[in-house]
């Protein structure tokens, strides 16, 4: 029995997604083929006129379908995880990611809408998704990494122009003591990060090493963080060492223009076995950009929230004091 398309469970999954991305050329639906969801929505969103296929079993055929600058929406079930055995490269532009957890404000923390990458083979696999395309959304997703490979070291590489991540989580669970791993590389220019959620409060860092939850050194050949904005996430960690770090870049022009970060938590979990020194980090001063660590900011069992001389500034409702405004203070 087929379903009426107007009506029901098709009309539904529309309706989310429309209320996350207003306008959209197709949509392709991703749903693993163990799922038990997946035959009714091959019954629901049969080809289209055009005979093209409308739901897939992977994110990466899905992806392969979408027709570049054409606002396509990929939208991905939340039933079972999304697997992916090499990176999936974005390079595509305008094409739109939506998790269908139906979490929203849920600051991406446990998104159900999940793309995870175990162990691989590739040297290319440097992280679960790379985006180097314009004008790139994913909404509701969680990015998971548990792969061991030498070279895969981030949930997500972002190097691409004016990407939107709203109500995402990254996740890396491997790598604890590589100080080069980071949940997110963050090369991207004029990228949003809105109410996400970066690293982990239960696997604890290990070594006198900095492992961020965000990565700025310019990696990603020809991209640095530029223009960047930070919104209501939260940053966690759990520290074994005074060196780890929040967010960290090794050169002194790793920021070009501005890196600004308003309503922000740093959380160091307090089971962690050390106070890390600092939230924000440069390994040199910025000499072509600055990070401001803004209103609403705060943290939790951090020494100082951005390190003095390296053009990190701090930001207070009212009489700010540099470095430590916003900590938060046990009575």
């Amino acid at each position: 029995m087929f379903y009426n398309q107007n009506t029901g469970y098709g009309a539904a999954l529309l309706n989310a997604i429309v209320s996350k991305v207003p306008t959209f050329g197709k949509v392709l639906i991703v749903c693993p083929s163990t799922d038990a969801n997946f035959q009714k929505l091959q019954e629901v969103f049969r080809n289209d006129p055009e005979g093209d296929v409308r739901v897939f079993s992977t994110v990466a055929a899905a992806y392969d379908a979408a027709v570049t600058n054409r606002d396509d929406v990929i939208a991905l079930t939340a039933n079972t995880a999304h697997a992916v055995t090499e990176m999936l490269d974005v390079s595509k532009n305008r094409i739109h990611f939506v998790g269908m957890g139906g979490r929203d404000g849920a600051f991406g923390m446990g998104a159900r809408s999940r793309i995870v990458m175990g162990v691989t083979t590739a040297a290319t696999d440097i992280a679960v998704m790379k985006n180097t395309g314009v004008g790139n959304t994913f909404t509701g997703i969680k990015f998971d990494s548990s792969n061991t490979k030498d070279e895969s070291l981030y949930a997500v590489a972002e190097g691409g122009e004016y990407a939107i991540y709203e109500n995402c989580e990254f996740y890396k669970s491997s790598d604890l003591d590589e100080t080069a791993a980071a949940e997110v590389l963050n090369n991207g220019d004029s990228t949003q990060w809105i109410n996400c959620t970066i690293g982990s409060s239960a696997n604890q860092i290990v070594g006198a090493i900095i492992r961020p939850c965000m990565l700025l050194t310019a990696t990603l050949s020809g991209k640095k963080c530029r223009d960047n904005i930070m919104y209501g996430c939260k940053l966690l960690r759990k520290c074994g060492n005074t060196a780890n770090c929040f967010i960290y870049g090794a050169n002194a022009t790793d920021v070009e223009r501005l890196f600004e970060i308003e309503n922000t938590l740093f959380f160091s979990n307090p089971l962690g076995s050390a106070t890390p020194a600092l939230g924000v980090s440069f390994g040199s001063a910025q000499t072509e950009g600055a990070v401001i660590i803004g209103q609403g900011c705060k943290s939790v069992d951090v020494t100082a929230l951005g390190e003095t001389g390296k053009g990190i500034y701090t930001l207070a409702p009212s009489s700010p004091t540099y470095a430590t405004s916003g900590k938060a203070v046990a009575s």
